[in-house]
């Protein structure tokens, strides 16, 4: 665990990967409801570019308050994976940079398949990424592969539970799956948005992966914390920020 850091800061119990998604009319109607939410933000990505350098800027200066806030004092060693912007995302490419000036080290994701999860390896920020899949861009297949302990996530849309709208592929949804099985939860995501994103309720289903943190432009925000009880129901505590 980083030192200095409260341990329910990794605790995200929303999704077992060995658990079978539920069928039928409730998730159709889900589905639905996402999709709808997804042109609605789609449409507005637009006035959210118009905000970008002096976003990316805002993010920059914020660098190491919230590094600290995330993974405590520890910082020289600790993987940050980030992601290369497209579509409108908030541009985290300064930050990564200033992130690694400060001793991280820095990945981007890799898409291997299209309904595999993602993996990282180490970018090396002075570096332009090759071009990968979907638009995005990527490290070369030279690059090192790195588990990572803090994950910037792209999103579309988020609400105060920590639940994200993506763009329908899935991918951060089985890796942060896969991840959080893989390191026991200790990994941590973060939502990666301008504050405009937000909106009251995100329709997710039951084991949607949700993110620990969101981050945008104004602050940086630990969502409602969690946790199940023994009958697995979810309980939702008070928000931190």
């Amino acid at each position: 665990m980083f030192p200095g850091t409260d341990a329910s800061a990794f605790m995200m119990p929303f999704r077992n990967p060995e658990t079978p998604e539920r069928s039928g009319p409730e998730r159709n109607g889900i589905d639905v409801a996402k999709a709808a939410l997804r042109r609605r933000m789609k449409a507005s990505r637009r006035q959210w570019a118009a905000q970008g350098n002096r976003a990316a800027q805002d993010l920059e200066r914020m660098a190491l308050g919230a590094l600290e806030r995330i993974v405590g004092r520890r910082r020289r060693g600790v993987v940050v994976a980030g992601y290369w912007p497209m579509a409108g995302e908030i541009d985290v490419r300064p930050l990564l940079r200033r992130l690694s000036v400060l001793g991280c080290t820095i990945a981007l994701p890799v898409v291997v398949g299209h309904s595999l999860a993602l993996v990282f390896r180490i970018w090396r920020t002075d570096r332009v990424p090759d071009a990968g899949a979907h638009g995005t861009r990527q490290p070369p297949a030279s690059a090192s592969r790195v588990t990572p302990d803090v994950v910037l996530t792209p999103l579309l849309a988020f609400d105060r539970a920590g639940f994200r709208l993506g763009y329908g592929g899935g991918y951060y949804d089985r890796t942060l799956a896969r991840l959080r099985r893989q390191r026991k939860g200790r990994v941590i995501a973060v939502g990666m948005a301008f504050a405009a994103q937000e909106v009251r309720q995100v329709p997710h289903h039951r084991f949607d992966a949700g993110v620990d943190w969101i981050w945008n432009e104004r602050k940086l925000f630990r969502v409602h914390s969690a946790r199940r009880t023994r009958r697995g129901t979810l309980v939702l505590g008070v928000p931190f920020e």
